[in-house]
């Protein structure tokens, strides 16, 4: 079964968590919501709050597939402080394991120069935080092994790319269909 781990720091956009996190469950994905806070629970920036299943400190990530970042802010930028968070997303990219970041949350990876010579797409305003990408303005960008995605509004779309990575378009399309995407 694939395994995602979907990071939260507070302040996090919690249309783009609650979709993401959603969707891939509805394909029947084991996802890992996890707090990279010293809580299990994570204040959103709506003041929404989220029980996680994991402290990023107790989760197993080399049994883990994909790591996906939903934005918001400040969400975004306390996902960028965390040191160990940026370490295991380095080490993702160089062992080719597959990426995800929606809305402000590219700005982590253009951070970290993994966008480099690749298509991305964020929030708009944020664009020049992703160093070295070739910023497309589209929904979502799929560029390698790293997908990108605008912002709230794309967040179920954002998914089912997910999806369709993981486990083919047909599915991701059905899911769609269930769910009235059109």
């Amino acid at each position: 079964m694939t395994k995602i781990a979907v990071q939260l720091a507070n302040g996090f956009e919690e249309i783009e968590a609650v979709s993401i996190i959603d969707v891939l469950r509805r394909a029947e994905f084991e996802v890992t919501v996890v707090s990279i806070t010293k809580n299990l629970e994570v204040i959103g920036s709506h003041n929404i709050k989220i029980i996680t299943d994991q402290l990023f400190e107790n989760v197993d990530y080399e049994l883990i597939d994909m790591i996906v970042l939903p934005g918001g802010m400040p969400g975004a930028t306390n996902l960028n402080k965390h040191s160990k968070l940026r370490e295991l997303i380095l080490d993702f990219h160089k062992n080719k394991k597959p990426l995800g970041a929606i809305c402000a949350a590219p700005l982590v990876f253009g951070n970290l120069g993994i966008l480099a010579n690749k298509n991305a797409t964020c929030y708009p305003g944020f664009e020049n935080e992703l160093v070295g990408a070739q910023t497309t303005g589209k929904n979502i960008e799929l560029s390698g092994q790293i997908i990108t995605g605008k912002g709230a509004g794309v967040a179920i779309e954002f998914a089912l790319k997910i999806v369709e990575m993981f486990k083919g378009k047909e599915l991701a399309d059905e899911l769609a269909e269930k769910m009235i995407i059109e």
